[in-house]
């Protein structure tokens, strides 16, 4: 689901945290497979836009992760997440930029980002069916 936002500077925000994030979720990712028996693969998707998704399957578990999602949930304060293809935010809600990832200078305080990173990705994978 592509992301509300409430004003111009929300949006200016995102843009900063966006290619980052999405750069520590996949070296995150890679990291907690490395240490996982589940098996992950990526998919290019096109809709709602284009990104791609985290297959990730164990014996007879198959689960499906928007890696979009990964990083809303990283960028944006109590975006919901879904281990399927559900995207669970309605679409008249506005997102709220995290802003604890920017630092006083208008960028992307990374030791934060990271910190976020790790715990949204560990909490996923310790989420997952055993």
């Amino acid at each position: 689901m592509k992301p509300k936002f409430k004003d111009s500077r929300a949006w200016e925000q995102a843009q900063i945290l966006m290619q980052p994030a999405l750069i520590r979720v996949i070296d995150n990712i890679r990291k907690e497979l490395e240490h996982s028996s589940w098996t992950g693969t990526y998919q290019d998707i096109q809709t709602p836009f284009p990104g791609y998704q985290l297959c990730l399957t164990l014996n007879q578990h198959s689960i499906t992760v928007n890696i979009w999602d990964l990083c809303f949930k990283i960028c944006f304060i109590d975006y919901p997440l879904s281990l399927t293809d559900e995207l669970t935010l309605d679409n008249s809600q506005e997102v709220e930029i995290d802003t604890t990832l920017i630092d006083q200078n208008g960028e992307v305080d990374w030791h934060s980002l990271e910190t976020k990173t790790q715990q949204i990705v560990k909490q996923m994978f310790a989420n997952l069916p055993s």
